[in-house]
């Protein structure tokens, strides 16, 4: 990616700057210049895009809810040796009526059983058969039973819950900030959720009371990052204008790059504790508990960041240069572009231009360099210097064989009068 410098304040915005690479140095000093608010319209096109894979995958193929919301019986269990299959534990299970029972293996020995409700007698067995295929006492098959009232009532609570988050954190944000900038928030948040919610859409992994607390945790997250970026967007408020050409989007991308690194930064300290619960102790150490907790995290914080930068700050400038002070600034600056740029193309015009350089001048010059050899009038000198007895003509014979002096072009100079000189003293 490609960055421009900002041009001085003292000079015309229309004066293109030189293109430079951004390096990991500029970033970390925060020097960079993306466009972000410029190319707003990019990150629309692929949010609308994420967002609306996640209402279709929702509307068709719905969430897969754990037992806490639906109710039912669950075991699970670790295999005392060696690895699990589906195939394996659908065939020890499969005999005691739980053929559309939910099977899933976690880190290869971890096993999740889920099914309705079934009655003591029968859980006993299914236990039973669960702790013979893995090689374990049944005291060691851990057993779960939730009723269909439980579950309605975990749901609700959790809708009443993300209610209440949303009217305190706009009841925040607009004391805090400003009611645009509440809104704009709240819109990145529930773009966050949408997306997130596609995903256990999309993967069909199970929804669990874990996966709600994740999700709040979520919110708070996404935004922490998003008050950052506008608390420094307030603090650059105060000095727009500044910049000639300088408009509220400039300003607002200008904020971004510099708390650019701070985002990064904080994304990625809260990404790898996350990560590490999602993937080693999960996958590796088969801690099933962790999994539905640190999924919807994972996932979560990833949409956050996104969202703080693509999402929320270019909504923010989208809905505050619908002001009327806001409009003039950028009608303003256009008007100054404008004339920047005339006041380029009258320079350009005036700039005085070198004369042409004519072939006379040119045939004259070489002509010029021709004639004029100062090793030939070295040698003239040395012959008219010599004596007679060295075989050289005497000073007072004519020189039959001395070069014609040089036929005077157009173009061509008089001799020097060192030339004439020896010519004399020849003859």
């Amino acid at each position: 990616m490609t960055t421009t410098g900002e041009p001085p304040v003292d000079q015309p915005v229309a004066q293109p700057a030189k293109r430079q690479r951004t390096t990991l140095k500029d970033v970390y000093h925060e020097r960079t210049n993306f466009q972000f608010i410029a190319h707003s319209r990019r990150w629309l096109i692929l949010s609308g895009t994420l967002i609306l894979i996640s209402i279709l995958a929702f509307a068709v193929r719905g969430l897969n809810l754990g037992i806490d919301f639906e109710g039912g019986t669950q075991w699970q269990f670790t295999m005392a040796s060696g690895s699990a299959s589906v195939g394996n534990v659908r065939s020890a299970i499969e005999p005691l009526g739980l053929g559309d029972a939910t099977v899933l293996i976690v880190g290869n020995n971890s096993v999740r059983v889920q099914s309705k409700n079934v009655s003591a007698a029968e859980e006993t067995k299914i236990t039973a058969a669960l702790a013979k295929y893995a090689g374990i006492p049944d005291a060691q098959v851990s057993v779960t039973s939730v009723g269909p009232t439980w579950g309605s009532k975990v749901s609700s609570k959790a809708l009443q819950a993300l209610a209440v988050f949303f009217v305190v954190i706009a009841l925040y944000l607009s004391l805090r900030f400003e009611w645009r900038m509440a809104l704009a928030a709240l819109i990145a948040v529930l773009h966050d959720i949408i997306i997130t919610v596609g995903v256990y859409a999309v993967t069909g992994f199970e929804v669990t009371p874990a996966t709600v607390v994740a999700f709040l945790t979520i919110l708070g997250y996404s935004l922490y990052d998003t008050v950052v970026v506008f608390d420094k967007v307030r603090d650059n408020t105060a000095r727009i204008g500044t910049v000639r050409g300088d408009t509220y989007s400039s300003m607002v991308n200008r904020s971004l790059n510099q708390v650019l690194i701070r985002s990064i930064n904080t994304s990625l300290v809260a990404l790898l504790p996350v990560g590490s619960l999602l993937f080693v102790g999960t996958w590796v150490f088969g801690g099933l508990a962790l999994k539905d907790f640190a999924l919807a995290l994972f996932v979560g914080l990833l949409t956050g960041a996104y969202s703080s930068i693509f999402v929320a700050t270019p909504l923010l400038a989208w809905l505050k240069e619908k002001e009327p002070k806001y409009r003039a600034l950028r009608a303003r600056a256009a008007a100054d572009l404008a004339k920047a740029q005339k006041e380029q193309q009258v320079a350009a015009r005036k700039a005085p231009t070198p004369p042409p350089v004519e072939e006379e001048a040119i045939a004259a010059a070489a002509v010029r360099i021709a004639t004029l050899d100062p090793e030939a009038d070295d040698d003239a000198g040395a012959v008219a210097d010599a004596e007679p007895d060295g075989g050289t003509p005497d000073a007072g014979t004519p020189d039959a064989a001395a070069p014609a002096p040089p036929t005077a072009t157009r173009g061509s100079v008089a001799p020097r009068p060192r030339q004439q000189r020896g010519k004399k003293k020849r003859r």
